[in-house]
């Protein structure tokens, strides 16, 4: 009888040393960066002058978590008000760095263009804030800092083409716009309203008084003023397009979602977005993971579709204007929770999207 007590002792004496082991496991090792995210300086002035220029670097220390494996770093901005409180960084901007780099460079024509989405005026100056999440198992951040950021305002590379039309009673002066990514390619977005013909027509300057043009058929273009009016297939938001090198266009019917495993239907199922003739956007709240990634795309498909470049910026991932980019990445979230997003698109020399948490 003693023998089978004693055997009852050491077994459970070992069950317990097994839990204990096994509840160490578990346990997940404090992980931290070892120093601060530094800049090279505290405040940049920016102008077409140093467009191309190197005008600020970001550096941090690498983060050493208990798995040896890539260790994947995003550089995160935000507004000094959006970084306090119980949502903070819940706007912040991500921008995607990538496995094991310790350092993010901006030039000059870059850092304006995320100053400007982040709401410091052209011409004007104003604060940012900057941390760095390293992510593995999970997400670890750094200590915030701060840059003093004075914009000006952008021209586009290409001169614009202006979009009249009978939904906005064709006035050159006061019609949306297209932009030029690519010498001679034009592109962008006017919303038609029910109850209007969908004629229209584009011009080189803000009257008629210079080129306008009009429809050739099959496709073509016309530069006599006297020609009829390109037509859109439908009355809604419509994206419109002009390539001057072969003198053909197009118009496309558009409405948009996110699909993506950060968004509530996977990558499977289009959560859609609303747009407001008023505001010019187009939006959706919707609960999101900061574990998947998401795109928007237009009428459920991947023909035209947006992510973002290597400094954030919206970008397109596919186009038929002007084709397919392998270097555009996901969109991801800060934090999981509840967002509104907004998609903006009314300006196509500054195409933009914006993440709230609420």
């Amino acid at each position: 009888m003693k023998k089978i007590i004693y055997l009852f002792i050491i077994l459970c004496a070992g069950l317990f040393q097994s839990c204990r082991k096994d509840k160490e496991l578990t346990v997940l090792k404090s992980v931290a960066f070892s120093s601060s995210l530094t800049v090279n300086k505290s405040a940049v002035i920016l102008s077409v002058a140093n467009d191309t220029s190197s005008v600020v670097t970001f550096s941090w220390p690498s983060v050493t978590f208990p798995i040896k494996a890539s260790v994947t770093y995003t550089l995160e901005v935000d507004v000094p008000s959006d970084t306090v409180g119980s949502a903070a960084w819940g706007n912040a901007t991500s921008v995607p760095i990538g496995d094991d780099v310790l350092s993010k460079t901006y030039k000059g024509k870059d850092l304006n263009t995320l100053a400007l989405s982040m709401g410091i005026a052209s011409g004007t100056t104003g604060s940012l804030v900057f941390r760095v999440k390293a992510y593995q198992d999970r997400a670890i951040y750094s200590k915030a800092v701060s840059l003093n950021v004075t914009t000006y305002l952008a021209q586009p590379v290409y001169p614009l083409l202006y979009i009249p039309g009978d939904y906005q009673g064709w006035s050159p002066a006061t019609a949306p716009t297209a932009a030029a990514l690519q010498p001679k390619i034009y592109e962008g977005y006017i919303y038609i309203p029910a109850g209007v013909t969908n004629y229209f027509k584009m011009t080189s300057a803000m009257d008629w008084n210079h080129i306008n043009y009009g429809d050739a058929g099959g496709g073509k273009i016309s530069v006599d003023g006297n020609a009829p009016g390109l037509i859109a297939p439908d009355a809604g938001y419509i994206q419109v397009s002009v390539n001057l090198n072969n003198n053909t266009w197009s118009a496309t019917k558009t409405t948009w979602s996110i699909l993506g495993d950060a968004s509530p239907g996977g990558w499977s199922t289009d959560t859609q977005l609303t747009y407001n003739p008023t505001t010019e956007v187009w939006t959706v709240t919707a609960d999101m993971l900061s574990t998947g990634s998401f795109k928007f795309r237009a009428n459920n498909a991947w023909i035209i579709d947006f992510g973002v470049d290597a400094n954030g910026k919206l970008a397109y991932a596919d186009n038929p204007v002007y084709g397919y980019d392998p270097t555009v990445n996901n969109i991801t979230v800060p934090s999981s929770g509840n967002y509104t997003i907004t998609l903006d698109l009314h300006d196509p020399s500054n195409y933009n999207f914006k993440l709230k948490k609420n």
